[in-house]
């Protein structure tokens, strides 16, 4: 079914390429070219313009039904499912051992072993 619609989208994108380069410059782009185009009133709707609408709109709902067939097919699968490498063992702790929170502070002054050496 994917690739049914994948190819019908192919033949849409270039259908609609080849629609809009067939089309008549309206001469407004960029500032360039003559022709009254931009400032006269709304121009009739031609044939080649109902098309690229036709092929427009057809485009975008074959992106969508192919972005809703991707999501539906990778949906509960994992990438690592998909190589068939197997998941790591659990017999390595999943953190590292933490010292506890005693050794992590400094010495106290009771303590036997002096921080300083003394100068004799």
């Amino acid at each position: 079914m994917e690739n049914v619609v994948l190819i019908i989208h192919l033949l849409l994108a270039l259908g609609l390429i080849a629609v809009v380069l067939m089309q008549r410059s309206e001469g407004g782009g960029l500032g360039m070219g003559g022709g009254g185009g931009a400032m006269t009133g709304r121009a009739a709707a031609t044939a080649l313009s109902k098309v690229t609408w036709v092929l427009a709109i057809a485009f975008i709902v074959t992106s969508i039904t192919l972005t809703v067939i991707a999501a539906q097919k990778a949906s509960g699968t994992s990438v690592i499912d998909r190589l068939g490498v197997p998941a790591p063992a659990a017999s390595e702790p999943a953190t590292p051992n933490v010292p506890a929170g005693s050794d992590l502070l400094p010495p106290s002054a009771g303590d036997n072993a002096p921080l300083v050496p003394k100068a004799d």
